[in-house]
C-alpha cells in the first residue's frame, strides 16, 4: 500500500532529522559548558557563542516537528476525539489535518521568502558575521517534513473514514491514561 511505503520512507527523514537535532543539543550544551568554563576561570569567552546559540534555535525547536507529529506528541484536543468513535472520529481528524495541512502551508512559503531575502541580501549576525540563512532554510524545511506527515495521516484517515474497519497506517493513535503508563512502564523496565 502506498501510504505504508511513504510512510516507512518518512520515518526515515524524520528519524535523521530528530537525530541530527539531538546532536545538535549535545552540542550547543557541551560548547555552553566550555564558554562558562572558560569565561569564569580563563576570562577567555567564545568569540560568538551568543550568535552560534541563537543560530542554533532553529534546529532544535524545528526540525524534530515531523517526528513529534508522527508520535502524536503535539498537544491536541483529544477531549473530543477520544469520545468518538467509527467514521466521525476519522472524519474529524480529517477535517483538523486539513486545517493543519493549510496552515503549515502559508508559515512554510512566508519562511522560504525570509530564507531568500537573508540569501539575497547577505543577512548575517552582529558580532561574528555569522549567515542567518542556513538557520532561516531550516525552518521551512522542517515545515516540508511536517507537511509530507501531514498528507501522509490525512491519507490514512481518509481511508478510515471510507472503511473504519480497516488498521489504521500512519495515523497516530489517542491512548488513554492506562496505555501511556504502561508504555511508559515497559520502557523503564528496559532501562533497567
Amino acid at each position: 500500500m502506498i501510504i505504508n511505503t511513504t510512510d516507512k520512507l518518512l520515518i526515515k527523514l524524520e528519524n535523521f532529522l530528530n537525530g541530527f537535532s539531538a546532536i545538535a543539543i549535545f552540542i550547543l550544551m557541551l560548547t555552553a559548558a566550555v564558554q562558562v568554563v572558560s569565561r569564569k576561570v580563563f576570562n577567555l569567552p567564545i568569540p560568538g557563542y551568543i550568535d552560534i546559540a541563537e543560530q542554533s534555535i532553529a534546529i532544535f525547536a524545528f526540525l524534530s516537528i515531523a517526528y513529534c507529529q508522527r508520535l502524536g506528541g503535539h498537544v491536541r484536543m483529544e477531549i473530543f476525539l477520544s469520545a468518538m468513535k467509527g467514521r466521525s472520529k476519522w472524519v474529524s481528524e480529517a477535517i483538523q489535518t486539513t486545517a493543519s495541512i493549510l496552515i503549515i502551508s502559508i508559515l512554510m512559503y512566508f519562511s522560504f521568502k525570509h530564507f531568500q531575502r537573508a540569501w539575497v541580501f547577505g543577512d548575517s549576525t552582529i558580532d561574528i558575521g555569522l549567515p542567518t540563512w542556513p538557520s532561516k532554510l531550516m525552518i521551512p524545511v522542517a515545515l516540508a517534513t511536517l507537511n509530507l506527515r501531514l498528507l501522509i495521516q490525512l491519507a490514512g484517515y481518509i481511508r478510515l473514514a471510507i472503511d473504519p474497519k480497516l488498521e489504521p497506517i500512519g495515523v497516530p493513535l489517542i491512548k488513554d491514561v492506562v496505555e501511556q503508563a504502561e508504555e511508559e512502564a515497559a520502557q523503564i523496565e528496559l532501562i533497567k
